[in-house]
């Protein structure tokens, strides 16, 4: 009878709600493992999950007497998470049939993200076999039983989401003739196993939903009035003001194109682009994200494949960024300008949107469907004319979710912004922090290497995404103490420069977590994070995505990475079959890419399959190439490309913007790196600077002409 009236009380309060309870099996002797979001955790698992279990509560929880009084309504045994022989208390419980619920990280969480798990959980699970039960707790961390820094997200009533997920299990590795693990590395091996499991489950429990319902849901859960965005305006906005101009915006897109149109989308990392890309989705406009630095042509193309025949932009942009004559040549398009389109917001739109669209935007938007295109992003077009990339709202969404199970972001961070949003980093980086309550600053160019570092220390910014180039660039002209304030720097698109996260290291401080990621996954693949960190890697893949690796003739080490998950793309939009939707064959994307993944899963690129040469019947590396000449002149920038050679098949040539560089210096360093006499350049160009794309990718396709002419 208590526990009846407990849950109806629970229910009012707290506005609990349960869902996957069929995960639930029949038999006992399972693990329930749950995040640790409030002291409620244990009494809401407790009242709601259909199995009678013994909790396993940290020896500190004890302290507290409203939680002593809560306990002698259940079974409970108390640990020392650290301490291994209290694990062992466990594992005959759970050896005996009880049901054992679990937290892993041990504390409550003070970020409202996932915090460190601890290793015995993850030994009791592999020691015993048993079945674990991963149950999501979400909401519970925003009342006043949570432990969130923020006192502004705490409120009296929150809503209160229990995911019971499918069932899994944590395999302890077993001894084989190559390795003999150790009793601690078994034990490491299952508590990362724990984490996984934990990942994978905070991802898996995201709700099937839209763009703008995310946006929407995001505004629930941190307050209209929660100042969250500020561009180069210098005004921050709060949720209300950017739901009021996405609603405005979207509306205005509606005059010009019709529903489930593929509309083009010039502008510039700005609030009214974020606000614009928003209001398209409430309106069912999938917007298509041109690159401004591709020129008359390459946007033109990008334009046929993707079937565009409405772009959207600004006078004052276009002016801004010198494009009129790019503009100017565009063919068969309907250039509309947001300036123009202001005029036909009538009084009739003007009532809509304060009488009723801000007040009730979910009846206001357009029904749409979470598998439905969402926006359309272009390869850079290094492999030939550009590619529009179809994501979905399920896809961005995934990817958004995979990346905040794994990095603790939280809403008392701010973000700086500088990558462009028709980058697929820029992209969905935005939709992180407006859909996780960070604040953000978005910068419109990521090329402004003195302003930008004074920027991030001015607003106290903590986190930050760049490439390798920008990031050198950027630790040219910081003050050491520019930087004191962030926390997580991610450094993806290109290979991270060893000196450059030296650099970082040493003159601020910080540790760089190299990312890796394609526009087809949304984009993000594997990240470093600071619970799983390996240096030369470019961390473990995401939670959620299958991998798979296909043996290349020549290439002995690694193997051809292929990727299934729920952030890779609908298909491509192509050239030469403009508006159809091509997709990866079975679910599949070809990455394109060699690489390692080793036993800890932290995956190591070797190199494009397109970027290896055939030098004398051997493959080489072009970013080996590449690491010898960063390695002899650390403070310069390299890139290299091949030519085809009658003698040698291939002939690899290297272009420096050290004018000094020998090839007896590349030599010597590839001596004293092991690494082969093939893999030193023939010829050594001495250049002004590297050709670079709008995303601070080095711009191949040019490279690869300046060698033809060599």
């Amino acid at each position: 009878m208590l526990a009846s009236i407990l849950r109806f009380i629970s229910k009012i309060l707290f506005r609990v709600e349960v869902r996957g309870l069929e995960n639930v099996p029949p038999d006992d002797g399972i693990l329930i493992v749950a995040n640790h979001e409030s002291f409620l955790d244990g009494l809401l698992l407790g009242l709601f999950i259909p199995k009678k279990a013994t909790f396993v509560v940290h020896s500190t929880v004890l302290k507290n007497w409203w939680f002593r009084q809560f306990l002698r309504l259940t079974p409970y045994l108390t640990v020392d998470p650290t301490s291994p022989f209290a694990m062992k208390k466990v594992i005959k419980l759970l050896d005996a049939g009880k049901n054992v619920v679990i937290f892993p990280e041990g504390r409550i969480t003070l970020t409202g993200s996932l915090m460190k798990v601890y290793e015995g959980p993850g030994f009791v699970a592999a020691k015993t076999g048993a079945t674990i039960l991963p149950v999501r707790i979400d909401g519970a961390a925003e009342s006043y039983f949570g432990r969130l820094c923020g006192h502004h997200l705490r409120k009296l009533h929150p809503r209160v989401t229990l995911t019971i997920m499918p069932t899994t299990s944590v395999v302890m590795p077993k001894p084989t003739h190559h390795s003999f693990p150790t009793a601690k590395q078994r034990r490491r091996i299952a508590g990362e196993g724990m984490r996984s499991v934990m990942q994978k489950m905070l991802f898996q429990a995201q709700k099937s939903r839209t763009i703008f319902e995310a946006f929407l849901d995001a505004i629930d859960r941190y307050g209209s009035n929660f100042k969250l965005i500020e561009d180069l305006s210098e005004t921050e906005e709060t949720y209300q003001d950017l739901l009021k101009k996405s609603l405005a915006l979207g509306k205005l897109a509606t005059k010009v194109c019709a529903p489930n149109e593929t509309v083009g989308v010039l502008m510039p990392n700005i609030t009214n682009t974020l606000a614009l890309i928003l209001g398209m989705n409430a309106f069912n406009r999938v917007p298509a994200m041109l690159n401004y630095t591709a020129g008359t042509s390459g946007m033109q193309n990008a334009c046929t494949a993707a079937n565009i025949k409405t772009v959207i932009t600004s006078h004052k942009f276009i002016e801004a960024a010198n494009l009129e004559s790019v503009v100017a040549n565009f063919q068969n398009l309907n250039i509309v300008y947001l300036e123009d389109l202001r005029a036909d917001f009538g009084m009739l739109d003007r009532a809509w949107l304060m009488g009723y669209a801000l007040h009730y935007p979910r009846s206001a938007m357009e029904t749409n469907k979470h598998d439905q295109p969402a926006v359309v992003l272009f390869t850079s077009g290094s492999e030939g004319k550009p590619k529009g990339v179809v994501h979905s709202h399920k896809s961005i969404l995934a990817n958004v979710a995979q990346i905040s199970a794994i990095l603790d972001f939280n809403p008392t961070d701010k973000m700086m912004m500088v990558l462009p949003v028709f980058h697929s980093f820029g992209f969905t980086g935005s939709l992180i922090a407006l859909l996780n309550g960070i604040k953000i600053n978005v910068f419109p160019s990521p090329l402004q290497y003195k302003i930008i570092p004074e920027l991030i220390y001015d607003r106290g910014c903590t986190i930050f995404f760049a490439t390798s180039t920008f990031l050198s660039n950027y630790a040219k002209f910081a003050h050491p103490y520019d930087f004191y304030k962030l926390r997580i720097v991610v450094a993806g698109a290109e290979k991270l420069n060893d000196e450059v996260r030296k650099t970082y290291s040493e003159k601020f401080g910080i540790r760089i977590l190299e990312a890796y990621g394609a526009t087809e996954c949304a984009p993000g693949i594997s990240i470093n994070t600071p619970m799983a960190n390996l240096n030369g890697s470019v961390g473990q893949l995401v939670p959620g995505l299958e991998h798979k690796l296909e043996t290349v003739p020549g290439i002995d080490n690694g193997g051809l990475l292929h990727v299934r998950g729920e952030n890779v793309m609908m298909g491509y939009y192509l050239f030469d079959n403009p508006g159809a939707l091509n997709p990866p064959a079975d679910g599949w994307y070809n990455t394109g890419d060699i690489v390692e993944v080793d036993v800890q899963g932290f995956v190591h690129i070797r190199g494009r399959v397109k970027r290896f040469a055939k030098v004398a019947g051997e493959m080489v590396s072009l970013e080996v190439v590449e690491q010898i000449a960063n390695t002899a002149a650390p403070d310069q920038q390299h890139a290299a490309s091949s030519i085809s050679d009658a003698q040698r098949g291939e002939s690899i040539m290297l272009f420096t913007t050290d004018k000094k560089l020998k090839r007896e210096d590349l030599q010597i360093v590839a001596k004293n790196l092991g690494l082969p006499e093939l893999a030193v350049a023939r010829k050594i160009i001495a250049v002004e600077e590297i050709p670079l794309l709008g995303t601070g990718k080095t711009d191949y396709v040019t490279l690869k002409q300046m060698a033809e002419t060599a």
